[in-house]
């Protein structure tokens, strides 16, 4: 019913441009009539008056052609003429406009192209493609096959540090009728490069999704990290990386969205930009860039499925700086740990099994852990963190992770009905 509706539209937008032209037509011929026009009284007007004047016109066409046949004048004359405020516009509009601060001014294609064009010379050098080589053990055969994955990455060093997607060089993938074993061999592409230079895992972080890699090789162009803070909702973004095996591939775009929060197939939470930028499977590790040819993010997902056009997602560079300087330095994360298993209490729980408050039910402690030495205990229900109430697991984890290992955290349990604090000290999770 949209689409009839719109054509309808359309139809009638088509009716009233031949509208137009039709009472254009009408006009002219009504101005100037079917007879002849009569001559002036004068027999010398037209030499002194009208021959002139129509030479003059003539003389200017001339140099107006001549001058737009000259690429350097033709760009000055229509730069001038699309990005030239209006100012035949209405006081009121200008009014609106000033009002809501909003950028009213033209700009030109050119200009547009000239800046993807920029923007991928300047970051194709520093994004490369990655092969990586898997053992596959099936049900179906004895012996061990070989599957291979892509992705991309971005060069963080000049001396062959490289930073990726977790998934793209450590796969958990596993059913019942096949296992994938570690990565076996990684190959890496450099852009314009038909060298395969094999890369050594560093580190990789499942939680974040990030890993670093590293060849042996100096003198590479180092990527331009921006400021992921400062990205604003329109902006300009291009994806670069090789979706689907296509190497040195760039998609553009802008930022449909900030401070997304997504979750992958495994249940990792993120806090994402989301882009309109395509990204298809092989883009995973690649860079999400801005106008400057800066990058903003790490491309990581998407959203796929009947009906789904153009949501991808990045993590923020800002977020990816300390986990790769820590992988490149322990070759892990280090995080701090309270060592408990936890379930979010909700309404319905806690009259099922008629429990005192909501909150963060401790359903298992490990051994020797902060937990357990703080002299917490199995069916605790712990309400506030450092003062700030804690109803959902993420919540308390989100106080955590803004800690140091050795920390201390104040934790407000409800003990069989009663309230306690307890203080304890924060460990390096195993």
């Amino acid at each position: 019913m949209e689409e009839n509706q719109n054509n309808v539209d359309e139809n009638k937008s088509n009716n009233q441009t031949f509208k137009n032209v039709n009472q254009t037509d009408s006009a002219y011929k009504t101005f100037y009539g079917e007879e002849k026009p009569k001559k002036s009284g004068h027999a010398g007007f037209g030499k002194t008056v009208v021959l002139p004047f129509i030479c003059g016109i003539l003389g200017a066409t001339i140099v107006i052609g001549c001058a737009i046949t000259i690429p350097t004048l033709k760009g000055l004359i229509i730069q001038k003429l699309v990005t030239a405020p209006a100012d035949s516009s209405s006081s009121e509009n200008n009014n609106n406009s000033n009002s809501n601060n909003l950028n009213t001014q033209l700009i030109s294609l050119q200009g547009y192209s000239d800046t993807a064009v920029g923007v991928a010379k300047k970051v194709q050098p520093s994004i490369v493609a990655i092969t990586v080589e898997y053992s596959v053990n099936s049900i179906f055969s004895r012996n061990a096959q070989t599957a291979t994955a892509k992705g991309s990455g971005i060069i963080i060093s000049e001396d062959g540090y490289i930073l990726t997607n977790n998934h793209v060089v450590s796969s958990s993938s596993s059913s019942s009728f096949y296992e994938i074993e570690e990565a076996n061999k990684v190959t890496v592409k450099l852009y314009n490069d038909d060298t395969e230079y094999e890369g050594k895992i560093i580190g990789t972080d499942s939680q974040t999704d990030l890993a670093v890699i590293k060849i042996e090789k100096d003198g590479l162009t180092a990527a331009d990290l921006g400021d992921s803070d400062s990205v604003q909702v329109g902006e300009f973004a291009m994806a670069i990386g090789s979706p689907l095996g296509l190497d040195n591939s760039v998609t553009a775009g802008i930022v449909s969205a900030v401070n997304r929060e997504v979750s992958d197939e495994d249940g990792n939470k993120y806090v994402a930009i989301q882009t309109d930028a395509a990204i298809n499977s092989g883009n995973s590790g690649g860079a999400l860039v801005n106008s400057k040819g800066q990058v903003i993010g790490v491309n990581t997902l998407k959203l796929s499925g009947t009906g789904v056009e153009g949501v991808g997602f990045a993590i923020p560079i800002n977020s990816t700086k300390d986990i790769y300087g820590q992988l490149i330095e322990y070759s892990k994360v280090k995080r701090p740990y309270i060592g408990i298993g936890g379930t979010d209490l909700t309404e319905i729980l806690v009259k099922q099994y008629n429990l005192p408050t909501l909150g963060i039910y401790i359903r298992s402690i490990e051994e020797f852990s902060a937990a357990e030495k703080a002299g917490l205990k199995v069916g605790d229900i712990i309400t506030e963190a450092d003062g700030t109430k804690v109803k959902k697991v993420d919540e308390l984890n989100e106080i955590k992770n803004k800690k140091q290992i050795g920390d201390t955290i104040k934790l407000k349990i409800n003990r069989d009905g009663k309230e306690k604090e307890v203080t304890l000290t924060l460990q390096e999770q195993p």
